[in-house]
């Protein structure tokens, strides 16, 4: 037995070697296979020139406002009123029936769209639908007579860092460009980019025009959509992003399908769980995301989610991160109940809430009406800061404020201190004195500011 097993690991081994080896040597079997499914894109805008606009602007009866009005004339005489422009992106086939994946930054404000294949066979495509959120696009050409070559998607769920990438594309105009390298990071957050997509890292050489390209496993499928880099020179320096192919895929169904995308909504604003939050709220970390706002119409206010609240879980997936929060409730369908995990008032608690489909626009609060009222205004020595009653009955205004480098500001109304509404001046000292004892060292405020609600924390002095 013991010589059959060492057989057998002997023979798993040699297997495994000569696979990698066959991987690191050459990917020609497997880039042949493929290359036929990635696509050039072509998008042309029509671009209407207007000289007069472009001319100096000098004093009236001036010789140089005769001479350029002289020369700018002469061009728009000699110069056609209409210019295309035209941009290089890349996409792949998912349907050998024309349907073509690509970025939406490829397409986007094209008057035409051309899709050239690897033979250099070019189609006329049309715009499915795209979505500038996740920046993604979806295409579809009539192929006719001409049989296509269709990638799968794969589980971008499965690749870790070290695995192999391949990256196939049209960069800077030179279609059917492969680069191969490995999956440096999973899960990346780009400052400016999408909420609604983690990306993954290579360092596969990407450059413009592999943007809306595949990004492949040694499988052969689509773990990835080829985005963005960054780089200070515009060209590759091993820094390419990819949006993942489990994040793609159910957009480009919908885009498919309706031509556009339906996002889940649980109708919140929210912020970070800073250090100074996690403590006020009795937190163990700074994990989650805390509920700055509820949308007075959206599924949260009619489950019972409330301003204030700190969100853990969302079916049961943890939220480490603020940012987590909108990208697993924008995956989720529209009408399905999440069970939704919070921290209230020092206890965990569960709510189901039925999701909404995310607007594209946010409600604005409503001025409240104000009532004149006679000051009556109250030093906090503990904080810092001066605070009399609100001219609407709800709250304390703050009036001034002894130190500069704390959140508040003057004018702030103080809606709640550590989750308890605040409804006078009186209550709001019985509160701060009610938290000092505890030896707490600093509140978490609800406070109304431009009239928009968010949370701030203020720190006791004497600590």
């Amino acid at each position: 037995m013991t010589r059959i097993l060492s057989g057998l690991l002997i023979l798993f081994s040699i297997t495994f070697s000569n696979s990698l080896k066959a991987y690191t040597d050459s990917f020609a079997d497997l880039v042949e296979n493929l290359s036929p499914a990635v696509v050039s894109i072509a998008s042309t805008t029509i671009i209407t020139n207007d000289s007069q606009n472009q001319m100096p602007q000098f004093p009236e009866g001036s010789p140089f406002d005769e001479f350029f009005k002289d020369y700018f004339d002469n061009e728009r005489r000699n110069s056609p009123s209409q210019r295309p422009m035209t941009g290089l992106g890349s996409g792949f086939i998912i349907d050998k029936k024309g349907i073509i994946v690509t970025n939406n930054h490829v397409i986007e404000g094209a008057d035409e769209i051309t899709v050239i294949m690897s033979d250099q066979t070019e189609f006329t495509a049309e715009l499915l639908g795209r979505d500038p959120k996740a920046d993604l696009a979806v295409l579809k050409i009539e192929p006719g007579q001409t049989e296509l070559k269709a990638v799968e998607w794969g589980d971008s769920d499965l690749m870790r860092v070290g695995d192999w990438s391949i990256a196939i594309g049209n960069p800077l105009g030179l279609g059917g460009t492969v680069t191969a390298g490995i999956i440096s990071a999973i899960s990346r957050d780009l400052r400016g980019s999408s909420p609604y997509v983690k990306f993954l890292q290579t360092d596969a050489s990407i450059n413009r025009g592999n943007s809306g390209g595949p990004l492949f496993n040694v499988e052969g499928e689509v773990i990835g959509i080829n985005t963005a880099i960054i780089s200070q020179t515009g060209g590759s320096i091993g820094l390419g992003f990819a949006i993942p192919s489990n994040s793609a895929k159910k957009i480009v169904q919908q885009l498919k399908e309706f031509g556009r995308t339906k996002r889940g909504w649980l109708g919140v604003q929210i912020q970070p769980v800073s250090k100074d939050f996690a403590e006020s709220l009795g937190l163990e970390n700074e994990k989650g995301a805390f509920v700055s706002n509820v949308n007075p119409n959206g599924p949260s206010k009619k489950a019972g989610i409330e301003d204030g609240d700190v969100i853990l879980k969302f079916n049961d997936i943890e939220i480490v991160k603020m940012t987590d929060l909108p990208r697993v409730v924008a995956e989720a369908d529209v009408g399905s109940i999440a069970t939704v995990e919070i921290w209230r008032k020092n206890k965990k608690i569960v709510i189901e809430v039925e999701l909404g489909e995310l607007p594209e626009q946010t409600y604005v609060n409503k001025k409240p009406k104000i009532n004149e009222k006679q000051s009556q205004e109250k030093k906090i020595k503990s904080l810092g800061i001066v605070i009399d009653d609100t001219k609407d009955s709800i709250g304390v205004t703050v009036t001034k404020i002894d130190f500069d480098d704390i959140s508040l500001q003057k004018g702030d109304i103080i809606l709640e201190v550590n989750r308890e509404a605040v409804e006078s001046s009186t209550s709001f000292i019985s509160l701060v004195e009610k938290y000092e004892k505890t030896g707490r060292s600093s509140l978490l405020l609800k406070i109304k500011r431009d009239e928009e609600t968010s949370w701030v924390t203020i720190k006791f002095i004497n600590n």
